[in-house]
């Protein structure tokens, strides 16, 4: 029987958008593929990438990702202007583009990066098409959430 190699240096995550989850109702997410520059990587291997206040955008059949910051390091990006903003293309298949560009400019929803992690060698991209929360479902949300780790508390002392 073959072993799968596990990553020694820990978890395949470079980056996560824990804010997304709290400000939007996520229907459905999709892994994507990023085009990216051979600074990029070697920059994200060294987990200097930020998800946070990125958004994706369709222009011409296409998808894109603005917002994401991935900080160059200084021995690498030595012989090129390495933009960290800059914008960048995702590999979706074109009925994937389709089918949730409609639901962008129809169902006024809104595609957000969810996490950005590394899949084999390849870097992957999380996104989710998303509604925005209210006030009120955030609140129920906080709710949830505590009301779950207080049962988990309860039974886990109720069981001694």
């Amino acid at each position: 029987m073959v072993k799968k190699n596990s990553n020694k240096s820990g978890s395949n995550t470079i980056a996560q958008n824990k804010r997304a989850r709290h400000e939007y109702f996520i229907e459905n997410d999709l892994e994507t593929g990023l085009e990216l520059q051979g600074w990029e990587v070697k920059a994200m291997r060294a987990g200097k990438a930020n998800i946070t206040e990125s958004y994706v955008f369709f222009r011409n059949g296409e998808a894109f990702i603005s917002g994401v910051t991935i900080t160059p390091l200084e021995k690498t990006s030595t012989h090129i202007v390495a933009n960290p903003t800059r914008i960048r293309k995702l590999l979706m298949k074109r009925r994937e583009i389709e089918n949730w560009m409609s639901k962008v400019d129809r169902d006024g929803y809104t595609v957000v990066a969810l996490s950005l992690y590394w899949k084999h060698s390849w870097a992957k991209l999380k996104i989710g098409l998303a509604k925005g929360k209210k006030l009120h479902d955030k609140r129920d949300s906080v709710k949830d959430r505590d009301w779950q780790r207080d049962k988990a508390r309860i039974m886990k002392h109720s069981s001694r």
